[in-house]
This record gives C-alpha cells, sequence and structure tokens, in this order.
C-alpha cells in the first residue's frame, strides 16, 4: 500500500488520492446502510409473517362470545 502512496505523493497526486479514499469509504458506508436496510426489511417481513400467522391460529378473535 505504501508503493501507490509513494507514487501519489511524488507526483503531487495528494488531492487524488485523498478523492480517491473519500469515494472509497462513502462507497463502503453507502454498502454497510443499503445491507443493513436489506436485514431490517427481512426482520419485519418475518414479523408480519408470524403475526398473519398468529391470527390464523387464534382466528383473530377480540375476545366476544
Amino acid at each position: 500500500m505504501s508503493d501507490p502512496i509513494t507514487i501519489f505523493t511524488e507526483r503531487g497526486d495528494l488531492a487524488h488520492l485523498a478523492l480517491l479514499l473519500w469515494a472509497s469509504s462513502a462507497s463502503a458506508l453507502a454498502w454497510f446502510a443499503l445491507r443493513e436496510l436489506a436485514a431490517s426489511i427481512r426482520r419485519f417481513d418475518d414479523f408480519v409473517r408470524e403475526l398473519a400467522r398468529f391470527n390464523d391460529t387464534f382466528g383473530g378473535h377480540s375476545g366476544e362470545k
């Protein structure tokens, strides 16, 4: 990893290196956020499915006789 840094600093492209690091960290953050969003959607879908199964099991009665 030090070779690319040395090449960038010798050529004066430190701004390009900073931009590359920023873009890669922003992409990693977006990937992480989308992964967590997908996981939360799966958990919510599981919850709704279990709730529907519960209602099917107990008939959805509200306690009336």
